[in-house]
């Protein structure tokens, strides 16, 4: 029954009793007018006469019945004061034991029962202490009229705490019935309204309540005792509770010793059982058995205690409570440096190649002890010992602490992460390192790099660099100087060539650091490095070391350009001299560093080495270890060690994160990038300070519809594929995967593409081809030029195809394209002879200056943003002088339009630490597989 505002107002001025009922829901609130007027009636219930005790005795008084569930609405709004009407004494009294009744279900207090009459009911209980003395203060304030409903038979009063446990009861009873509930369960009995005659389950209910609110709780008590020796002897006094009313609470003694108590009958069987249970996880209290009292424990027993028995215990139900002496805490805490004056200057602490002290100090109470209290504390060897006029405990951990104080001690490396973390490995564990002055010391030296003033740009510089650029500099020659080494990744085309120039002359311009500068780069940067530095460093000597007759001799105080291929090849060469510098340029070829790219890289000697990435993190953190590795060995740790400290935790953040409302970095991330922050320079284009010196960019996402051709052969393709693959596991299965999404990719450009058609009809099948026709209209009648982007090379061919019969000039670069050709096809592309310039994604996605686009068009999306927004500042980057529209196809309803999704919250990810990474879906379930590549029609 639905009862208005109004009404409930109305009826809590009215007094209100109690009828209990079996089950406990279909107990009723009588409303009455104690002065003899009637109560309000209501719609579907009118006031009936009922025999009530009242102040003149038990006679009859019109009364409205209400179901529980229908006068809890009313209960809850009763106040001693409600809009200004006077709410009776009874109504206020179930109205406070309504709070508390919602209060116990809120903390779950529930329990399922069978009544006496055997039918389901749910109770309120276990009961804390609080929740006993709460009930007991509620029944003593009952006002009489609360109480009128006589105990059946009798013209007498039902005591008040017996009608409020049978009303919490009612109300727990009704709450979890809900419409859904029956439904939910899969059952009728404890969820449906109607009673369930159950009597079968009374035994089932009773098992779940022993040891929750009915029996016994049994807890220790650990007391000191004066032991022969003067020491503290430990000592454990067995407390037996009821758990029915924790209130109640005896001695071990008190209940075998035969003290009135209020516990029943089976109290010391109960207890028994529960140190016998308690026994099978420390076995010391079998020495109890068979009529628990006390115990005196030996050191040992002592120590285990302080270990892990209590643990142990509290899991199988046995709490443990400890002395006042426990409230000093001595404790144990790592610290480092403290053998040595704080740093000074970082340049003389790193290039020391010393080692830093790491070492247990222990405190009583977060106060450190002297030398020589913490030699009588590891000298003592026992659990309890006399510490500053007091008794302290000491565990087995505590007690190896203290006796083994000295640590292996750190590189100076390692000691820059412990800085900069606060944290340091010992033993395989992550163990917070006090901080104090040294560490402070050495942390402010460290975060003062990020924070260097710009440096004088060097005089061979034959360009003018902007402020971010002369900090990056700064930021460069610092780290380089002091042997660290670092990786720049600032956003494809904010100068990272240039800048690595700059510190190419600064560096010569310093007797220290002069030498010669190697740059390793994929093949098609080789030209662009070389018109580079010729351009912005004239007279400076550089070489390729690539191709017939490849030398270094001579290469002294200049550059030496070669490939990842070639070094690969040639590491032995490479390495047999020394460089001042070794850059690592689009530095994701090397983020496996167990390749043979990487592994060689790591053979070339270098006074410094700096990697060169917009992609630092582009598909898991082990990259950034990699590349962090590579610039400053040490400072991650090992792969093994990297993976147990941070991908572990943070994947685990981004799991529990997941399961929630959305993706967002953890705090183990944000420690992460506070740690590789000082050795790692990101500036992206909307960072202030860049962001004015560059054009702005639009992306614009182009939804397009799919021909009914492509539409048949999608949900062909889909049926095929997806059925191979519900009977496939293991690596055939991710292959089938593999295939399924490559097909689909393929349908949604074009149907001549999936179908390998040599001499296809193009135009009329595809709604991207559609789409690209018209958009190329306007950029061409505007004297615009485009950039179209696909990673597939046969859809490339296709496109080349069509625009050449439409009349569209355009050129097609791919991965065979020699470098010779490809930097000529740059050159007319940037000369404005041809407009479109149609690209294989994998071969032009880095290293190229394609500032006379002022479009970009993804036909298809490669599914990772950092590698499409590589592509993508191949027209937006320095030197680009107009906006650059970007256009991403997604044909409507597919799996393009979910990929999308998640390519956005892909990005929430990268910014926990540096860049982006996506899962594989190959990992996908069949279900959700299926799901996501299902077509769907455009909403």
């Amino acid at each position: 029954m639905w009862i208005a505002r109004e009404h409930a107002r109305r009826l809590a001025r009215y007094a209100v009793a109690f009828e209990p009922g079996d089950p406990a829901r279909t107990g009723r609130m009588a409303f009455w007018g104690p002065d003899g007027g009637d109560p309000p009636a209501l719609p579907g219930a009118a006031p009936a006469e009922a025999g009530l005790v009242t102040a003149h005795g038990r006679r009859p008084v019109p009364v409205l019945w209400l179901p529980v569930a229908d006068a809890l609405p009313v209960l809850t709004l009763a106040r001693r004061e409600y809009g200004g009407d006077a709410v009776h004494p009874a109504a206020a009294f179930w109205g406070a034991a309504t709070a508390l009744a919602l209060h116990l279900a809120a903390r779950e207090r529930l329990l399922p029962g069978v009544s006496t009459g055997g039918y389901d009911s749910w109770r309120v209980g276990p009961f804390d202490p609080a929740d006993v003395l709460r009930l007991r203060e509620l029944a003593a304030a009952a006002p009489p009229e609360a109480l009128a409903v006589p105990v059946p038979g009798t013209t007498l009063l039902p005591p008040a705490d017996t009608a409020l446990r049978a009303f919490l009861d009612a109300v727990a009873d009704t709450l979890p019935r809900t419409a859904a509930a029956e439904a939910a369960t899969g059952r009728a009995a404890f969820a449906a309204t109607a009673p369930q005659h159950v009597p079968q389950l009374r035994s089932w209910a009773e098992e779940i309540a022993l040891g929750v609110d009915s029996g016994v709780r049994v807890s220790l008590s650990v007391r000191l005792a004066d032991g022969t020796d003067g020491a503290p002897v430990g000592r454990i006094v067995l407390l037996v509770s009821d758990l029915a009313d924790p209130t109640v609470e005896l001695t071990a003694s008190e209940l075998f010793d035969g003290a009135p108590h209020t516990l029943g009958p089976v109290a010391q069987a109960d207890t028994v059982r529960a140190v016998r249970r308690a026994a099978t996880v420390w076995e010391p209290l079998a020495r109890l058995l068979p009529v628990p009292r006390r115990l005196d424990l030996a050191d040992e027993e002592f120590s285990q205690l302080l270990g892990g028995a209590a643990a142990r215990l509290r899991a199988h139900g046995i709490d443990v409570r400890w002395p006042d002496e426990a409230k000093r805490r001595l404790t144990a805490r790592a610290t480092v440096g403290a053998d040595r004056t704080p740093p000074s200057d970082l340049r003389s602490f790193l290039g020391g190649g010393g080692t830093v002290g790491l070492r247990w100090q222990l405190c009583l109470d977060d106060v450190p002890l002297t030398e020589e209290e913490t030699a009588a504390v590891a000298e003592a060897g026992r659990p309890v010992v006399r510490v500053r006029g007091g008794w302290a405990f000491v565990g087995p951990e505590l007690a190896r602490r203290a006796r083994d104080r000295v640590l292996p001690p750190l590189t100076a490396v390692e000691t820059l992460a412990v800085a900069l973390t606060g944290y340091a490995e010992i033993g395989g564990e992550q163990v917070a390192v006090a901080d104090g002055p040294w560490l402070r010391a050495l942390r402010t030296l460290l975060t003062d790099l990020a924070g260097d003033a710009p440096v004088e740009q060097p005089a061979g510089l034959a360009a003018t660099l902007r402020d971010y650029q002369s900090r990056g500099l700064a930021w460069l020659a610092r780290m380089t100087s002091l042997g660290l080494g670092g990786c720049l990744a600032d956003d494809m085309g904010l100068g990272k060539t240039i800048q690595v120039i700059a510190l190419h002359l600064f560096r010569q311009e310093h007797e220290a650091s002069r030498g010669p500068t190697l740059v390793v780069c994929p093949a098609s940067l080789l030209g662009n490095w070389e018109r580079e530095i010729r351009r912005f460093a004239p007279g400076t000597a550089v070489r390729r070391f690539h191709g017939a007759g490849r030398s270094v001799e001579g290469a002294d105080g200049g550059f030496v350009l070669t490939t990842y291929g070639t070094m690969r090849l040639d590491a032995e060469r490479l390495g047999g001299r020394r460089w001042g510098l070794v850059v690592a340029d689009e530095a994701q070829h090397v983020k496996n560093a167990s390749s043979a790219t990487a592994r060689a890289l790591r053979l070339i000697p270098a006074d410094a080495r700096v990697a060169l990435t917009g992609t630092p993190v582009e598909n898991s953190l082990s990259e950034l270890w990699a590349l962090l590795d590579w610039t400053t060995p040490g400072l991650l740790g090992t792969h093994s060690r990297f993976r147990r400290r941070w991908i572990a935790p943070i994947e685990a953040e981004r799991s529990a994160a997941s399961a929630g409302d959305g993706v967002g970095p953890g705090a183990t991330a944000g420690r992460l990038a506070g740690l590789v922050r000082p050795f790692l320079l990101r500036r992206r284009k909307s960072d202030p300070g860049v962001a004015p010196e560059l054009p702005p960019k639009t992306e614009t996402d182009r939804p397009v519809p799919l021909t009914a051709e492509q539409s048949a052969l999608y949900e062909q393709h889909v049926r095929a594929v997806m059925a191979e693959i519900r009977s496939t596991e293991g690596i055939a299965r991710s292959g089938l995967v593999l295939k399924l999404l490559t097909g689909l990719k393929q349908i949604c450009n074009h149907p001549a593409q999936f179908l390998k058609e040599e001499e296809p009809k193009l135009t009329g099948r595809s709604g991207k081809l559609a789409l690209l026709d018209e958009l190329l209209d306007t950029i061409l009648a505007e004297d615009g030029a485009a950039l179209v982007f696909t990673q597939y090379v046969a859809m490339a061919r296709l496109l080349e195809r069509h625009l050449r019969d439409r009349g569209v000039t355009a050129q097609l670069l791919h991965g065979g394209t020699p470098v010779p050709r490809r930097e000529e096809m740059v050159r007319r592309f940037q000369d404005g002879e041809v407009p479109v310039f149609l690209l294989s994604l994998r071969a032009a996605g880095t290293g190229l200056n394609l500032t006379r686009a002022d479009h970009v068009v993804h036909y298809d999306r490669w599914w990772n943003p950092a590698v499409e927004a590589q592509a993508t500042d191949r027209a937006h980057r320095i030197g680009q002088t107009r906006p650059v529209q970007v256009h991403r196809m997604i044909a409507e309803g597919t799996v393009e339009d979910r990929i999308a999704a998640l390519m956005e919250a892909k990005r929430k990810l990268a910014d926990a630490v540096v860049d982006s990474g996506e899962r594989a879906l190959s990992r996908l379930g069949n279900d959700e597989l299926a799901n996501l590549v299902e077509l769907r029609s455009a909403e």
